[in-house]
């Protein structure tokens, strides 16, 4: 599994961001590195290595996300890593970003129809063509709907 930022990706006959996800890795007491994800609860992993341990929050952050459709619960939406530098539990960690494709967690695209001025029709049609996130209208949209539902969360 990749991990990614909200850019948009192909995938079949959807598009939508994969998320950056921040995590912090902890030098274990013996041997190897714990990581931490602090925007999910519980979800961690650990490795002999930084890239051992890195490789293995993908298999946490997968068994995470199946948990979160089984249990009907929103998915969060990361926070940069600033948010969460100032917080004790992670001091004296190693912070890095491991993207993240959650397509197959999302479910089944349904086709829409929606009514937009033509001038802001123009205006994310233009964002597409300049934007190599986006490879289409749906996508675009797809990610700006992502992002304004969990900054609503947030308030």
């Amino acid at each position: 599994m990749r991990i990614v930022h909200t850019e948009i990706f192909d995938y079949p006959h959807y598009e939508h961001p994969d998320l950056k996800i921040p995590v912090v890795l902890h030098k274990g007491d013996q041997q190897g590195y714990g990581v931490s994800v602090p925007d999910l609860p519980g979800c961690f992993s650990a490795g002999d290595t930084v890239t051992e341990a890195l490789d293995n929050v993908q298999e946490a952050l997968a068994l995470h996300f199946e948990g979160l459709v089984a249990d009907d619960v929103e998915f969060p939406y990361p926070q940069d890593i600033d948010a969460h530098m100032r917080n004790p539990d992670y001091s004296g960690g190693i912070w890095s970003v491991v993207e993240f494709d959650t397509a197959i967690y999302l479910g089944k695209a349904e086709r829409i129809n929606i009514t937009l001025p033509k001038y802001l029709l123009k205006r994310i049609d233009d964002q597409v063509k300049r934007d190599s996130r986006y490879s289409s209208r749906s996508g675009f949209l797809a990610s700006a709907a992502l992002r304004e539902l969990a900054l609503g969360k947030n308030e």
